[in-house]
């Protein structure tokens, strides 16, 4: 029987992605919105012939609420753990612990069939070697600066943080991240970001952004102080104003390095487009931060030029590292 488009990013997440060894065991957590990608991982990973649980959940109602904790437990004991949900499970204790444990962990938030076709079909080795390029050169920059033509201008210090790439192999000991995947990113250092980020790509838990639909965030000592814009503002501030002063930290900067993930209003790609990046508010713990809240919303913005100190490292959403 023919392989599925489908069935092939299945294998390749698996395979290639979380080299996952002849006896390891593979835990697959889906929910009833994402129930036909859980389904192929977990068909591709009987048929290569792993020893292999499916387990659905209730879809969490945000990115970053914990799963059940008898989903938790079963985090703990599986050598490779594959999290096909609605909502992001990235930044949750559950999570963090089962990769302390030392499981292989990847999630796939709000994936669709077209985006793990699409993103599970890219050089995984050439995006591996530019994330970790990045990475050794974020870890050598104080300040950050990015504009763009939609009026962003903000700085955010990250001097002695450490950045992490999202390179999309798996392989080692309690390494986790997105699939598909490609970007490096860093939490700013608290209380330190200043200025203004327009967010007119797409944000998560919001969708695709446009010219007339733009998000404007004010930033002041790390935190999103306003947020204006039409209904899509609104709905950013309604998300936000959940959890508190906690979800407006300014917690994440990353840059794309997929040179296949295409803008789809589904952040789990966006966020990976090459010649974009992204800022999001709320929990950085997972990323070497100190802020803990049960809510993280990454805002996408397009061609923006951005200074690692002195240096131009993207101009107008060229990357100038190859």
């Amino acid at each position: 029987m023919a392989l599925s488009k489908l069935d092939k990013a299945a294998i390749i997440a698996i395979k290639d992605c979380m080299g996952t060894k002849k006896n390891e065991k593979v835990l697959v957590i889906t929910d009833e919105i994402k129930r036909e990608i859980g389904y192929s991982l977990y068909l591709n990973a009987q048929a290569l012939g792993y020893k292999s649980l499916l387990v659905e959940m209730k879809a969490r109602k945000g990115n970053g609420e914990e799963p059940p904790e008898e989903v938790a437990e079963l985090m703990l004991k599986y050598d490779v753990v594959l999290c096909a949900t609605d909502k992001s499970l990235t930044h949750t204790e559950a999570r963090r612990n089962a990769s302390a444990k030392g499981a292989r962990v990847a999630t796939f938030p709000g994936i669709t069939k077209e985006v793990m076709i699409r993103g599970l079909n890219a050089d995984y080795k050439k995006i591996s070697a530019l994330s970790i390029k990045l990475k050794k050169i974020f870890e050598k920059t104080k300040t950050v600066r990015v504009t763009s033509p939609g009026g962003t201008d903000i700085t955010m210090d990250i001097s002695g943080r450490t950045a992490y790439a999202s390179k999309g192999l798996f392989h080692k000991k309690g390494e986790s991240g997105n699939l598909p995947t490609g970007e490096t990113f860093v939490a700013p250092l608290e209380g330190k970001s200043e200025g203004v980020f327009v967010v007119d790509g797409s944000m998560a838990g919001v969708g695709m952004l446009g010219k007339n639909s733009v998000i404007k965030i004010k930033v002041e000592k790390g935190y999103a102080t306003e947020i204006t814009g039409g209904k899509e503002a609104k709905k950013l501030i309604e998300l936000l104003s959940k959890n508190g002063k906690a979800a407006r930290n300014i917690a994440e900067f990353g840059v794309g390095t997929n040179d296949k993930a295409k803008l789809s209003g589904i952040l789990l790609e966006d966020e990976k487009v090459m010649g974009t990046v992204h800022i999001a508010l709320g929990d950085n713990k997972s990323m070497g931060g100190n802020v803990h809240v049960p809510s993280h919303l990454d805002g996408l913005i397009n061609k923006p030029t951005v200074y690692f100190d002195d240096k131009v490292i993207m101009k107008n959403g060229k990357l100038l590292i190859k």
